[in-house]
């Protein structure tokens, strides 16, 4: 038997039956310590992750974009969470309506259609400076058109999934994205 093997079992050996049990019994606390102390910090994060609001953009957010050699201006960008939330809620969406939401980070953000005149594409993009990529289209979401005391009955986009992480959604009105080729991992330039 290897030296330290010996060592061991011998220390092993003074320690009386009590002094285990007590042992045993710290080290028994110590996990459930450490057990609940990490439920603690993951119910934590949760609920701060839950409560996060997406903030200001304080830098220079594009005025337009260029897909497939078409330019399109933005008629409306939204900057703020209070621009968010009304997006393109009682405005008249027509063909030529296009609109970015920007966030201070990437963000995971669902959408809703209500108050809207007209079923709208929504287009999840990463960006890298100047540049983005595509990473989710929800075509045709209908408008919601129900009493404002209902309004959390209106159904959240994108459906039955989370919401990709994006830098900038951009609405526009329903058979946009399809009329100009747009599809995950399409490439957008901003300017």
């Amino acid at each position: 038997m290897p030296q330290g093997d010996l060592c061991i079992s011998t220390k092993i050996a003074e320690i009386s039956p009590r002094q285990r049990v007590s042992r045993l019994q710290l080290s028994g606390r110590a996990v459930a310590v450490v057990v609940v102390a990490f439920a603690v910090l993951l119910v934590g994060f949760t609920l701060y992750d839950m409560s996060q609001v997406p903030g200001t953009v304080t830098s220079p957010v594009p005025t337009s974009f260029t897909v497939n050699g078409r330019t399109y201006t933005f008629n409306y960008t939204a900057t703020t969470q209070a621009e968010r939330e009304a997006g393109l809620m009682n405005k008249m969406v027509t063909n030529s309506t296009t609109m970015l939401f920007a966030f201070p980070s990437p963000i995971r953000q669902s959408f809703w259609m209500f108050d809207t005149n007209t079923s709208l594409d929504m287009i999840w993009v990463s960006v890298s400076g100047r540049v983005g990529s595509v990473v989710f289209v929800q075509s045709d979401a209908p408008p919601c058109l129900v009493p404002a005391d209902q309004s959390n009955s209106c159904p959240v986009y994108p459906l039955g999934e989370p919401p990709p992480e994006a830098s900038y959604v951009i609405e526009a009105k329903g058979g946009f994205a399809a009329a100009n080729g747009i599809a995950s991992g399409t490439t957008l330039e901003f300017s």
